[in-house]
């Protein structure tokens, strides 16, 4: 058991290496990343919740929040080599499942939209990234190496390799690679793509008209 938690460890280390390039050291990643911190306290308080002790879970999670400013319920799912970076801000609720390998950025939220006891959090599956301030809300499903751009509002359930950005959020491109990072600046504007359309099509209008 005590190599298992080890491991499990180093690999959180590693990931954060993998994913910031502002990363430095060992010493700098175990003391000064909210986001390795609160993941680490997720599992105390996980462990807690599913063993039938709801309020020490709940009482580390809250203690976890005042710290880190990151907002995990002890009773979501979480897998392996998942990273926040940054962090403040994130919200991430019970029913909540996150697959492994996954990224989130700060001001991230997983909601839920129904007062009923419950699936009523988003599923986030393996790969995802998901960028700054996105809201994901209800028992959606998002697939494996999806891409939700910064500031989304995502209601439905998005497909594998899709990338969403809006709000609501709408699907833009297919993501044809793995890649860890999300490339917020070249993300396309579909309310913008629609409104260039409209005026397009009126140009076209005008141009019959004065024929």
């Amino acid at each position: 058991m005590g190599k298992k938690m080890i491991g499990r460890i180093r690999e959180d280390i590693n990931t954060v290496f993998e994913r910031d390039p502002a990363a430095k050291n060992t010493f700098e990643v175990v003391t000064c990343y909210p986001g390795l911190h609160a993941i680490w306290m997720h599992r105390i308080a996980h462990y807690f919740w599913n063993h039938k002790l709801k309020w020490l879970g709940r009482f580390i999670s809250h203690l976890s929040r005042f710290l880190t400013s990151i907002e995990i319920h002890p009773g979501a799912e979480i897998g392996r080599r998942f990273f926040i970076d940054h962090g403040a801000g994130v919200v991430i609720g019970e029913t909540t499942k996150i697959g492994n390998d996954v990224l989130m950025y700060q001001g991230s939220t997983l909601g839920g939209t129904s007062m009923e006891k419950g699936k009523r959090h988003p599923t986030i599956k393996d790969g995802v990234v998901i960028g700054a301030d996105a809201t994901l809300l209800g028992p959606i499903e998002i697939g494996e190496e999806a891409r939700i751009g910064a500031g989304s509002v995502v209601l439905d359930s998005v497909p594998n390799e899709t990338t969403v950005v809006g709000i609501p959020a709408k699907p833009v491109e297919e993501v044809k690679r793995r890649e860890n990072k999300l490339k917020h600046a070249d993300l396309p504007d579909p309310i913008e793509d629609e409104i260039n359309k409209i005026h397009q099509k009126i140009r076209e209008l005008e141009d019959k008209i004065e024929k």
